[in-house]
C-alpha cells in the first residue's frame, strides 16, 4: 500500500541497517447507537490523522504491540478479534537508504478506559465508519477500516489452538493420553498465555489429552473457569465423526463470547478445512504447527439452519504461528 511522504518520514526515526521494522496497530471500535463508532488518533508532530499504531518492542509480538499502542495512545484497554492484514513499505534510515516498514493490523474493541492528550496524540474522536474514512489521513488506513467492515462487528470467534510440545510419541510408555508438556511445551504454554487473553476467551474446551489440557491451564486459572473436555477434537474421537465434529465447533462459536478450543494436529487441518469448504473460502494448505492459533471468525448464514449445526459460517480465518517461533 502506498503512504504519504509525511508518513513515512513519521515512522522513519530510529530505523537500523535493512532489517525490517515491525510494528501494529488496530482499528479500534466501541458500540455506538447507530452501529460501530471507530477510534481516529491525530498526531501533532506530523498533523495527521491515523489509526492508533507503533512500533515493536524488543520480543514483542505484534498483538501486544497492538494492545499497548492502542492503550498508549487512546487510553483504552481492548479485546482482539481478529487480523486485519499487514501494510509494508520503505522508510528512511539513518545515514541514508531506507529499510522496509511491516505494520500488521487487528480489529479491537474498546474494553474501557479514557483519553488524556499526550505527546504523541492530541485528539481522539469516535466516528461512524464514513466519517473515519473520510478524515484518515493514510489510504492504507482507510482499506484497513474497510476490511474492518466486511464482516459484522459482533461476529462470532473462536481459538483454535493445537497442544504445546509434548515430546515424541515413541519415547513415551503409558497412556499416550496421558503424555505431558516438555520444558519446551511449558515454555509455549505461557507464551500462549500472555498471547490469547489478549482475545477474551470466556469459555475453553480441549481434547481429553494431558497435554492439550496443560496447554491451557493457565489461561483457564486465570479467568477462574473449568475447561470442557471435548472427546471429538482429539484425534480419535474426530476420526470416528468428523461431521460431528464440525457441527460440534459450530456450537461452540455459537456460544457466548469468544471461545478457546485445544485441538490435536490429526484434527485441525481438516477441520480447519471442511469450515472453509462449506463456506467457500479459499484457505489453501492448513497449517498446524504445535503453540499455533487459528482465530476463526463465523458469521450468520440462515443457509446453514437446516438442522447440520447451527446458522453459522467461517467468514475468516487467520493463523497465528507459535509465538515463539
Amino acid at each position: 500500500m502506498s503512504v504519504t511522504e509525511n508518513e513515512v518520514a513519521a515512522d522513519g526515526v530510529g530505523m537500523f541497517g535493512g532489517e525490517p521494522v515491525r510494528a501494529a496497530g488496530a482499528v479500534l471500535w466501541r458500540a455506538g447507537t447507530d452501529g460501530p463508532e471507530i477510534a481516529v488518533v491525530h498526531r501533532p508532530r506530523y498533523d495527521d490523522w491515523s489509526l492508533p499504531k507503533g512500533k515493536l518492542d524488543n520480543g514483542e509480538l505484534p498483538a501486544h504491540a497492538a494492545v499497548r499502542e492502542v492503550a498508549e495512545e487512546t487510553g483504552f484497554s481492548c479485546v482482539l478479534s481478529r487480523w486485519l492484514g499487514r501494510v509494508d513499505y520503505r522508510v528512511p534510515r539513518p545515514g541514508g537508504g531506507s529499510a522496509p516498514k511491516v505494520v500488521d493490523y487487528f480489529a479491537a474493541r474498546a474494553d474501557g478506559g479514557s483519553f488524556t492528550p499526550n505527546d504523541e496524540v492530541d485528539e481522539l474522536r469516535w466516528l461512524d465508519p464514513a466519517a473515519a474514512r473520510t478524515l484518515l489521513t493514510y489510504p492504507h488506513d482507510a482499506d484497513l477500516l474497510d476490511a474492518f467492515l466486511r464482516l459484522p462487528v459482533e461476529s462470532a470467534t473462536v481459538l483454535l489452538v493445537r497442544h504445546a510440545k509434548a515430546g515424541k510419541r515413541s519415547d513415551w510408555d503409558g497412556d499416550d493420553a496421558l503424555r505431558p508438556l516438555t520444558e519446551a511445551g511449558r515454555r509455549q504454554r505461557d507464551a500462549l498465555r500472555s498471547l490469547l487473553l489478549l482475545f477474551g476467551p470466556r469459555r475453553i474446551y480441549s481434547a481429553p489429552r494431558v497435554r492439550c489440557e496443560q496447554t491451557v491451564d493457565r489461561i483457564a486459572a486465570d479467568l477462574g473457569i473449568g475447561i470442557t473436555a471435548e472427546p471429538l477434537f482429539s484425534e480419535e474421537g474426530y476420526r470416528t465423526d468428523p461431521d460431528g465434529a464440525v457441527r460440534r465447533l459450530l456450537r461452540v462459536a455459537a456460544g457466548p463470547g469468544t471461545a478457546l478450543v485445544c485441538s490435536q494436529g490429526g484434527v485441525i487441518p481438516d477441520l480447519v478445512g471442511r469450515l472453509a469448504r462449506r463456506a467457500g473460502l479459499e484457505l489453501g494448505e492448513v497449517a498446524s504447527k504445535k503453540g499455533s492459533v487459528w482465530t476463526l471468525t463465523f458469521s450468520a448464514d440462515g443457509a446453514c439452519g437446516n438442522g447440520d449445526g447451527p446458522a453459522l459460517r467461517l467468514a475468516a480465518a487467520d493463523y497465528l504461528a507459535d509465538p515463539l517461533g
